[in-house]
């Protein structure tokens, strides 16, 4: 136990002075006896004077110590397990002590304080910043980070996620936003970007390789529990929550990463460099940037893409929502192409339907091209569906409709028309009447309906309609005038 310099004042005059015992002096400060037995030890005290009383562990010192040599962190509750097999018959209390006492202690470990050229490295991270709720869906919030380690010009996006796709997409936007893009990258083992690690053998995410080699930097976490390798982009993190997130008052996320940009180049721009105190983190970005690798001519393609299945229904779901399509895709597999603000269906290598993407959950998104188009199937279905019945019961029907259609007339109107004469009259007497029409050539269905009218009224005569004749025009002559007099009316003008 490490006391201030004015307790030891006073144990020594304790002893020296009023000539207190050992124990004594213990009790009075309220410390241990064995720390007031090394600071009068220190000051020059008799070894005799200040030896510790006699202990029941004292025959386990020798074993002890060398157990503690060989394994500096054993615990001491295995080391009293392993001193009670051995003889020992004190408490653990006591025993815990001695181990504390004759513990190695470990060596200080001192950092150095890394300084690193401009545009060499880069460190990238994520950081939550709670949910935000979008209509019924609670979606986590969270932030990517990426600052420069020379000159601290940091780049703050928030995203609705932390999958692949949100990783890729603030990389992108990072180097975008930088103009450049840093050398190394450091990572503090984000799955995102380390699968696993075994000692110095890592094993990186292949997307993560793949962004690596398309803009040319190197991808290197840091190491295991060293996190004064990455403390630029811990202590920029703290930044972003301290000077700009609280208190902040945004509509959405697209208003939210707005106000990110304007303060990451305004305010943050603008803060002392920790490097260079005398000035901003702007002038000597300014100064890195030149330093930094040129962007390739085609940035990488961020978007996220997914296999999904089309059912019965002309819609597939993807992250909680139903998206339609053309009803002629329906039970099959298909591709979803996300970005952050669409979402695209390919079959065969062919876009067949294009949203706007929701972040919301349970949202049915339609493109009423593909609602029109289902209801048209649909129609013809039923058509179809009407037109097999008839032809089932009553088969003179097929005949008729095909001689119908050669007049022209609209065979899915016919079609209903004639199952609903069926369901009246009878399918049998339909036939009949079918065939009967067929053997006069009178293909339209008001004729058929007569004629089952007759054969179901034989008794009943032909309605007759007497002409009357207006009074005004009785007696008149009508005189006819040839139709070669109205040929000029045909004529085209010359």
């Amino acid at each position: 136990m490490k006391l201030s310099a004015d307790k030891e004042a006073e144990i020594k005059r304790q002893h020296w002075g009023e000539g207190m015992p050992v124990g004594s002096i213990a009790r009075q400060m309220g410390v241990h006896h064995t720390t007031v037995q090394r600071v009068l030890r220190e000051s020059g005290v008799d070894e005799s004077t200040v030896r510790p009383r006699a202990s029941i562990a004292d025959q386990f010192e020798g074993f002890l110590r060398e157990l503690l040599q060989r394994y500096p962190t054993i615990r001491a509750s295995r080391l009293w397990e392993m001193a009670k097999d051995r003889g020992y018959r004190g408490g653990p209390d006591h025993f815990r002590r001695i181990v504390r006492r004759l513990r190695p202690a470990k060596a200080a470990e001192a950092f150095l304080r890394l300084k690193t050229l401009p545009g060499e490295q880069g460190q990238v991270d994520w950081a939550h910043f709670g949910t935000l709720t979008i209509g019924k869906a609670q979606r986590p919030l969270w932030a990517f980070v990426m600052v420069l380690s020379y000159s601290r010009a940091l780049y703050l996006r928030f995203f609705l996620g932390n999958a692949m796709p949100q990783f890729l997409a603030g990389h992108r936007g990072a180097f975008e936003h930088f103009e450049g893009i840093p050398r190394v990258l450091l990572y503090d083992n984000l799955k995102s970007a380390v699968l696993d690690r075994s000692g110095d053998l890592i094993h990186f995410h292949p997307t993560l390789l793949q962004l690596a080699s398309h803009y040319g930097f190197e991808p290197r976490p840091v190491a295991v529990a060293r996190g004064n390798e990455k403390g630029r982009v811990e202590r920029a993190i703290r930044y972003a929550r301290d000077s700009f997130f609280p208190a902040r008052d945004f509509k959405d996320l697209d208003d939210l990463n707005a106000q990110a940009m304007t303060w990451a180049t305004t305010i943050a721009y603008e803060r002392p460099c920790p490097e260079d105190k005398a000035r901003s983190v702007k002038n000597v970005f300014l100064e890195e940037k030149p330093r930094l690798r040129e962007l390739p001519p085609d940035p990488l393609p961020v978007d996220e893409r997914r296999e999904v299945q089309a059912h019965k229904t002309p819609y597939i779901r993807f992250d909680g929502n139903d998206y339609s399509i053309p009803a002629t895709y329906s039970h099959r597999s298909l591709i979803v192409v996300a970005s952050l603000d669409q979402v695209r269906i390919v079959a065969e290598n062919e876009v067949i339907a294009t949203h706007a993407r929701s972040w919301d959950k349970g949202e049915v998104l339609e493109d009423q091209a593909h609602i029109e188009e289902l209801k048209r199937r649909k129609k013809a279905a039923s058509q179809h569906s009407t037109l097999d019945a008839l032809s089932r019961e009553v088969p003179a029907a097929q005949g008729f409709l095909q001689e119908f259609l050669k007049h022209g007339g609209n065979v899915g109107r016919a079609t209903q028309s004639l199952w609903q004469l069926a369901q009246t009259y009878g399918a049998e007497a339909l036939q009949q009447a079918l065939v009967e029409a067929q053997k006069q050539d009178r293909i339209r269905v008001g004729d058929v309906k007569i004629l089952l009218d007759r054969r179901r009224h034989p008794e009943q005569p032909p309605v007759r309609v007497p002409l009357t004749v207006d009074s005004k025009i009785a007696g008149k002559q009508v005189q006819f005038t040839p139709l070669d007099q109205y040929g000029h009316l045909t004529r085209r003008p010359s």
